[in-house]
């Protein structure tokens, strides 16, 4: 009887590991993350199937060059008023092979046209991965931040909960009175609604990476279906803001795209002054086909046809000229729109590499500003102990060691965020972006990188830093 408990004991733990290990969510680098978008994320799909459609538009362009081959039929039976020798019955089938001659440029410019929308669907297709590739790097370090400050803000109520029972010990005890303890509950309090503030915060951040990723939210539980590696860190990156503008009006896939929107112009504009000559196709077949008068001869004829078919608009009332002068003012439209995402992107490029500088700045201030609210917490508990301080002055000093290594986490994340942007507004990876790096940045980055969470942490006590 025992050894079947111990049976089915055993039996319930294997169960329980292997759910486990059937439930476990894939865990992702930054890295596997952008993988997985530009594998995954819908935008991109949509822009891939633009793609096969121009694809699509260019086998239709170039039928044009190539041999068409129809059938035709006719069979009517006609009603007579009068008397007639004629036969009621007509009938005809036929089989043709046509050829294109000569088209007035017609064709050649359609299979031009055709190559540039496929040209600029593949630059729109970059664009779109570019942008979402940014946007990933973006949520990612997002969720870093926000679990980063729940880090924080879990340590920051457990130091604040500890101080609480301790005061609490120490009113029972006679030492201090109950404005201390009062004091210590409203600190609590103040920091436990930060701490929901930057659970809910990461909750959204994985729903945001998750859109990214086209993944659907399992039903039934909250929890993420991914996990996210690394921890949020600071890499120096000196980029010039010359040596961006100019990668960026070379190498933006927008720009060439508005770029290929002025060559279609160009063609289409070829197009239409087609309609303006003559088109010439030759053809060749067999024909089936009733003679109606019985004087003629027989019924039933048959034989092979061959000719050459010529058409020329001589007037069309002015409909052709209609769509010239339509096709050139969205030429000069497109220009105007080459001009206009040219200055965009060169904005783009200095909004963000500013955007960097202020994230440096900031986060050289915040570290020296961290070490300034530790030794101000130091000399709070030191004056306190020799009874020239109260407990506000603790708690005030604690509460500004939150913040300071808070803020200093969303420095790092500011630059992150900016190096994102500016590699993409570059269309480069950031590390073709540092221009000014060196061996001995590249060690002190690494150094700075192993440091920078644990210096975003409170103290573990508020006797102690």
């Amino acid at each position: 009887m025992r050894s079947k408990f111990v049976a089915i004991g055993i039996l319930i733990a294997v169960l329980a590991v292997s759910s486990q290990v059937f439930s476990a969510v894939p865990t992702y680098t930054i890295d596997q993350a952008v993988a997985l978008a530009l594998a995954q994320n819908p935008d991109i799909a949509i822009a891939g199937k633009k793609v096969l459609g121009a694809r699509g538009g260019l086998i239709e362009a170039r039928s044009g060059f190539l041999p068409s081959l129809t059938s035709t039929g006719l069979y009517d039976k006609r009603q007579q008023q009068s008397q007639s020798q004629l036969r009621q019955e007509d009938y005809n089938a036929t089989l043709k092979l046509e050829q294109n001659l000569y088209t007035g440029g017609q064709i050649t410019s359609q299979r031009a046209i055709a190559r540039l929308n496929i040209e600029k669907q593949n630059y729109e297709l970059q664009e779109t991965g570019s942008h979402v590739a940014m946007d990933v790097r973006i949520a990612f370090n997002d969720l870093l931040l926000n679990r980063a400050k729940v880090r924080v803000r879990q340590d920051s109520v457990r130091v604040l909960d500890e101080d609480l029972k301790n005061q609490q010990q120490s009113f029972n005890a006679g030492i201090v009175g109950n404005l201390n303890v009062q004091r210590a509950e409203v600190a609590l309090a103040n920091e436990q609604p930060e701490l929901f503030n930057a659970q809910t915060q990461l909750k959204n951040s994985y729903l945001r990476l998750g859109d990214l990723f086209g993944l659907d939210a399992r039903p039934g539980t909250a929890a993420a279906p991914f996990e996210v590696s690394g921890e949020l860190q600071y890499r120096p990156n000196h980029p010039d803001l010359n040596d961006c503008l100019a990668r960026a009006d070379a190498n933006r896939p927008v720009i060439k795209a508005r770029q290929k929107d002025i060559e279609i112009e160009d063609q289409q504009y070829i197009l239409d002054r087609s309609a303006m000559r003559p088109h010439v196709r030759a053809f060749s077949g067999y024909e089936v086909y009733s003679e109606r008068d019985p004087a003629v001869g027989p019924e039933f004829n048959y034989g092979y046809v061959v000719g050459i078919n010529a058409t020329w608009n001589i007037f069309d009332g002015f409909a052709t000229k209609g769509r010239i002068q339509a096709t050139r003012a969205r030429r000069e439209a497109a220009v105007q729109a080459l001009a206009a995402a040219r200055r965009a992107v060169a904005s783009e490029v200095r909004s963000a590499f500013f955007d960097l500088e202020q994230a440096d700045r900031v986060l050289e201030t915040e570290t020296n500003n961290v070490q300034a609210a530790d030794a101000a917490l130091d000399i709070a508990k030191s004056n306190f102990a020799a009874g020239l301080g109260t407990q506000l002055d603790i708690l005030q000093a604690a509460s500004d060691v939150t913040r300071t290594r808070t803020t200093r986490l969303s420095a790092i994340y500011l630059h992150n965020v900016a190096l994102a942007h500016l590699a993409h507004a570059c269309a480069s990876s950031a590390e073709a972006l540092d221009f000014a790096s060196n061996v001995e940045s590249a060690k002190k980055a690494n150094r700075n990188a192993a440091q920078a969470a644990d210096v975003a942490r409170p103290p573990d006590k508020l006797g102690q830093r």
